[in-house]
């Protein structure tokens, strides 16, 4: 039975927050996400300029018809804007034998208030009694304890209060003022646990308090205990907020589906290179592409960001005979120069992930020009100082140098060496097959021009 999980809370059309960001944390965690709606609010980045409530019968019949026909292994509230809907919803759940994370939503990021006054009262009265854990941050425990909370004391006092009425309250350290975040648990009003993690300079944190809360309620659904839900929870929102999305002119929303979008890249690209390197093994031609400092193949996952995060072959290809052999397995980390060029290259276009280094010789570029492949140069001898004084600094900078010529990223880039080093060429592609099959297409025209044994 695939874990099931609800959300009752508002939806968010800048999709940051709210039902949007639960549902994402929900497939995210392998979980399926079931909704009922409470609010519709027109809102972005910067604002909320409208908050439409949902009919209060219809918010208890979305809960009613999942519960009956669907089930469900855990439940998150989020924004419940009137005491109207707080006393349905906690009609309905009072129903459940569930656990129950309430996320007591009290104002956006963007400033705008998402509850009312008095409404804040029958959340306490009504729901929090039933919650399994309440997840609020400081500002939202002051509203509801009435204590100012500023401290970490402060937080570990209004933990304390509020899990003697729910069985249990995370106080959130966000918004306290320390080097590192600190999340109090209470459980039970005695016992506390401390959840420490850095704090990460963004403006992107719109969606932080629902994603927390929504990936509590879904490893609640798995069966993991409360004390492990909050740890995995906590490591969950600080990979989401430092994956943030840089849109819009205010607070961007955090990324709950990034570190699945990561893996699954990663994975995608040891396969592509696993393709691409049978290929290149196959080929009685590509041996004579092979510079002296032999071959790599490099392709970047999703999100990466340094070489280590780059796949590419340890120990390169090599030749052997007339035909490469690859001198182990494709992993990440496994090379600096052609991981740099592709790093380089994909801040000019979102198609490019993958690049190849091969021979350059005029015959070869001309074999690349002859298969209608866009071909650019960058000239090593007129490499900046400071730029040559730093080591592995040439390679973006040759990229980028030959990507302002040509005005976007080409097939092929090359230069003709300098003091000391080899004439080189780098072929770019969307993953390492299609590089692969163009390096292919590149060694037979060559082939054909100069004979199997190449210029020698």
């Amino acid at each position: 039975m695939v874990p099931r999980a609800l959300t009752v809370a508002g939806s968010d059309s800048g999709g940051g927050a709210g039902i949007q960001a639960d549902l994402k944390t929900f497939a995210a965690l392998g979980v399926h996400g079931m909704s009922a709606i409470t609010s519709i609010t027109a809102q972005n980045t910067v604002e909320v300029t409208a908050i439409h409530d949902i009919p209060v019968d219809l918010v208890k019949e979305q809960i009613r018809v999942v519960v009956r026909d669907i089930g469900v292994d855990a439940v998150k509230t989020g924004m419940l804007h009137t005491s109207e809907v707080i006393e349905a919803v906690a009609e309905e759940l009072s129903k459940l034998n569930t656990p129950i994370v309430v996320d007591p939503v009290a104002v956006a990021k963007s400033g705008a208030r998402l509850i009312e006054e008095e409404a804040i009262a029958t959340l306490s009265e009504k729901l929090i009694p039933l919650a399994t854990v309440v997840t609020p941050n400081t500002a939202e425990a002051t509203a509801l304890t009435g204590l100012e909370v500023k401290t970490l004391e402060d937080q570990m006092q209004a933990a304390k209060i509020l899990a003697q009425k729910a069985k249990a309250a995370v106080v959130k350290g966000g918004h306290v003022s320390s080097r590192n975040v600190v999340d109090v648990l209470c459980i039970g009003g005695e016992k506390f646990v401390f959840f420490e993690g850095r704090r990460i300079e963004t403006r992107n944190t719109h969606g932080t308090g629902c994603v927390f809360a929504s990936a509590i309620a879904a490893a609640l659904a798995k069966g993991m205990a409360l004390e492990d839900a909050v740890r995995l929870a906590k490591d969950f929102v600080t990979e989401a907020i430092v994956n943030g999305v840089e849109v819009g002119a205010g607070h961007g929303p955090v990324n709950p589906v990034a570190k699945v979008v990561k893996n699954s890249s990663m994975l995608e690209a040891v396969k592509h290179l696993r393709t691409a390197l049978d290929l290149l093994e196959q080929d009685p031609h590509v041996h004579l592409l092979v510079p002296e400092s032999q071959i790599n193949v490099a392709e970047a996952p999703e999100g990466a960001s340094s070489p280590g995060e780059v796949a590419a072959v340890p120990g390169r290809v090599v030749k052997v005979g007339d035909r490469v052999k690859r001198v182990s397995d494709p992993w990440f980390g496994a090379s600096r120069h052609v991981a740099k060029a592709v790093l380089t290259a994909m801040k000019h276009s979102a198609y490019v992930k993958s690049a190849m280094n091969i021979r350059n010789t005029p015959t070869i570029i001309a074999a690349a020009a002859d298969l209608g492949l866009s071909v650019a140069m960058y000239d090593r001898s007129r490499e900046p100082p400071e730029i040559k004084r730093v080591e592995g600094m040439t390679i973006p900078w040759g990229v980028e140098e030959a990507v302002k010529t040509h005005g976007s990223v080409p097939d092929v880039i090359y230069h003709n060496g300098d003091m000391g080093k080899e004439p080189m060429a780098l072929v770019f592609g969307s993953d390492a097959v299609d590089v692969v099959k163009k390096v292919l297409k590149i060694a037979e025209r060559y082939a054909s021009i100069t004979g199997s044994a190449g210029e020698g």
